[in-house]
């Protein structure tokens, strides 16, 4: 299978971690892994925010780039669902036929990581060890747009050593929803203080979730509250191993 990572904007900035750990995964499962250097953004902020138009660039260059793969890894929930959903709307609406044809090919092979491991590879067990005790935060897009159910949870319940504990309230947004939290920032901040409380009342050593940008607005929330709590992706789990540095 011809696997391509798309790292995505948040990712390849902030987290470059996040992006090893999917490349390690996926090697370790037996899988070949390219990163095509033309990607760019997918324009999920241009779409949100009313700037469908000026997002069509970045539609063409997508469905360019990744032509010709088998599958496009991505993640990001928020992501996969943009180009699987919000670029066929803006093909339809803007593009011609030819861009239409393009992006029908492309999209449907664009997942993210949890679903393209379980539904694709058909793996929950990736012979993934971490010791230490984790909750998992369902981000909206997740949840709401890819429906990806509890893969990801399957997933982690497959990890040697972890101690996974229930987030209450599990499905209530944390808040950020990209420029959300910068127009609206008093109703983010309150509904950040909401999911802040739930991950301090696990326990945990740890937040996990399918969305850097969710971990970045949370982990800043937590660090805030000096709660010892860290942050970090479902990839940088799954891809750890017995031996790995703690």
């Amino acid at each position: 299978m011809r696997i391509a990572l798309f790292i995505t904007c948040l990712s390849d900035s902030l987290y470059p971690q996040t992006g090893q750990a999917v490349v390690r995964l996926l090697e370790r499962l037996g899988h070949t892994v390219e990163f095509p250097q033309g990607q760019t953004c997918c324009g999920q902020m241009h779409f949100n925010t009313g700037y469908r138009p000026e997002a069509m660039p970045m539609v063409r260059r997508f469905a360019d780039t990744f032509a010709g793969y088998d599958a496009v890894v991505t993640p990001s929930a928020s992501c996969a669902g943009m180009v699987r959903d919000g670029h066929g709307v803006l093909a339809e609406q803007y593009g011609d036929p030819a861009l239409r044809s393009a992006v029908g090919e492309v999209a449907p092979r664009v997942h993210e990581l949890s679903e393209f491991l379980v539904d694709v590879l058909g793996v929950t067990d990736v012979g993934a060890y971490y010791p230490h005790r984790v909750t998992y935060h369902p981000t909206c897009h997740s949840l709401r747009m890819l429906r990806v159910g509890d893969k990801p949870l399957r997933l982690l319940r497959a990890v040697k050593g972890i101690d996974l504990v229930e987030l209450p309230d599990a499905q209530s947004c944390c808040g950020f929803g990209g420029t959300f939290a910068l127009k609206n920032a008093d109703t983010s901040a309150a509904m950040l203080a909401d999911k802040a409380a739930c991950v301090r009342g696990t326990g945990a050593e740890a937040l996990t979730a399918a969305d850097n940008s969710c971990l970045m607005h949370i982990g800043g929330g937590l660090s805030r509250l000096r709660s010892g709590v860290r942050t970090l992706h479902l990839a940088e789990i799954l891809a750890a191993t017995e031996g790995d540095p703690a």
